[in-house]
C-alpha cells in the first residue's frame, strides 16, 4: 500500500509541473518501481535514460554550383533517477554503413558504388566533427550533461542537441541518385551514467543503448549552361565569307546523356543556316555550324541536327562556328540576333 500511495503523489508532481507525454510517466512510474530498492543499495548506477535521433536529411540537393549543403536535426534524451544528481549522456557515433575516409572526416553517402562525401558536427561553426570514443579516430562526441530535478525518490530531467551535417563543397562532379547511410547497431553507442562514473571515455566503455538514424541526400539532376556573345566584328560589303565563333559552356551530372540545342533566333528560322540579323527592317542572313568547315548546321531538332555528349560534372566547352554569307549588302547599322541555348536531359 506505501508504494501505490507513494506513485500516486509522484504522478500528481508531474502533472502540475511539467509537460510529458502518458508514455513518458508510466515508463517513468514502471521504470522507478522496478529501481527504486536498486537505487537505494547502487545509487551510483540507477539511472534511466531515453534517448532518440533525428534522421540528417539534407533532402534533394543541387550540387552543380560547388558549394556545401546544411541540415540540421535533433537528439532528444530524457532522464529519470536520483533527484540532484547529475546524468552524463555521450553520444557515440562511428562511420555509418557508408563508411568514412581515414581519420573520419569525411563520411560517406553511397548510391550504388558512388559516393557523396559529407559529416556530421558537433558545433554550430562546422568545425568539430561529431565523432566517437569507440571508433578509434580523433572526434569524439559531445558531452550532455542533465541534472535531475524533482523531490523525494525520483529526479528527471530532458534536454535536446542540434545535430549539424554538411555536404561537402566540390562535389559537382557527383552523378545524381539517392544517397543514404545507416547508423544502427555497433554504429551508435548511447552510454550514460552519474557524472560521477567519469569522462564520456570512461562512460563509453560500460556500452550503451542504441539511437538508429539514417543520412540521406539526393542529388538533383541538373545542367548549366552559359554562352559568349558571337561577334562578326564591322565589315564593309557582303561580298565574301563573314566568320566568327563563340563557346558554349555545358555542365551536368556525371554520367548524364544530354544534347544541346540552339533555336531559330528572334526571326524564326526554319533552317540554321538561314537565322536573320536584323535592324528595323533590314536583315543579315546567317548560319551557326557544329563544325569548322561550316557544313554541319546546328540546329534544335534533336537526333537531327542537336549535338549529344555525357556529364561530367565540370565544364564541357563547345565551340559554335557563325558564317554570314555573300549576300546583298543592306544599308549600314549594327544588325543583332538572340539565339535560345537549350539543353535537353
Amino acid at each position: 500500500m506505501p508504494v501505490n500511495i507513494s506513485s500516486m503523489k509522484i504522478l500528481g508532481y508531474f502533472k502540475l509541473t511539467t509537460k510529458i507525454s502518458l508514455a513518458q510517466i508510466l515508463a517513468i512510474i514502471m521504470v522507478w518501481m522496478g529501481t527504486l530498492a536498486y537505487d537505494m543499495q547502487t545509487p551510483a548506477n540507477a539511472q534511466w535514460c531515453s534517448v532518440s535521433a533525428g534522421n540528417v536529411d539534407f533532402g534533394t540537393v543541387d550540387l552543380s554550383s560547388g558549394a556545401a549543403v546544411n541540415t540540421t536535426t535533433t537528439l532528444s534524451v530524457f532522464c529519470i533517477g536520483s533527484p540532484g544528481r547529475t546524468v552524463r549522456i555521450c553520444p557515440n557515433y562511428n562511420s555509418g554503413i557508408g563508411g568514412a575516409s581515414p581519420g573520419g572526416d569525411p563520411r560517406q553517402m553511397l548510391s550504388g558504388i558512388n559516393q557523396l562525401n559529407y559529416n556530421i558536427y558537433k558545433n554550430s561553426g562546422y568545425s568539430q566533427v561529431w565523432g566517437s570514443h569507440v571508433w578509434g579516430w580523433a572526434p569524439t562526441p559531445p558531452t550532455i550533461n542533465i541534472t535531475l530535478s524533482g523531490g523525494w525518490w525520483l529526479g528527471w530531467g530532458s534536454t535536446t542537441f542540434v545535430m549539424r551535417g554538411r555536404i561537402g563543397g566540390g562535389q559537382s562532379a557527383t552523378p545524381a541518385g539517392l544517397y543514404t547511410s545507416s547508423f544502427s547497431g555497433s554504429q551508435t553507442r548511447v552510454s550514460y551514467r552519474y557524472a560521477s562514473a567519469g569522462n564520456c571515455a570512461a562512460i563509453s566503455s560500460f556500452g550503451g543503448v542504441q539511437t538508429p538514424f539514417t543520412v540521406r541526400a539526393n542529388v538533383l539532376t541538373t545542367c548549366t549552361v552559359n554562352a559568349t556573345n558571337m561577334n562578326f566584328g564591322s565589315t564593309g560589303l557582303l561580298g565574301t565569307n563573314v566568320d566568327s565563333s563563340n563557346i558554349i559552356n555545358v555542365n551536368c551530372n556525371s554520367g548524364l546523356p544530354y544534347t544541346i540545342g540552339l533555336d531559330g533566333g528572334l526571326s524564326g528560322a526554319p533552317s540554321p543556316a538561314l537565322r536573320q540579323m536584323v535592324n528595323g527592317g533590314d536583315q543579315v542572313t546567317y548560319g551557326i555550324y557544329q563544325n569548322a568547315g561550316r557544313t554541319i548546321p546546328w540546329g534544335d531538332s534533336i537526333g537531327t541536327n542537336t549535338i549529344s555528349s555525357v556529364g561530367t560534372g565540370l565544364n564541357q566547352v563547345f565551340t559554335a562556328f557563325g558564317r554570314v554569307p555573300p549576300q546583298t549588302t543592306p544599308p549600314p547599322a549594327t544588325y543583332t540576333d538572340t539565339v535560345v541555348v537549350t539543353v535537353t536531359y
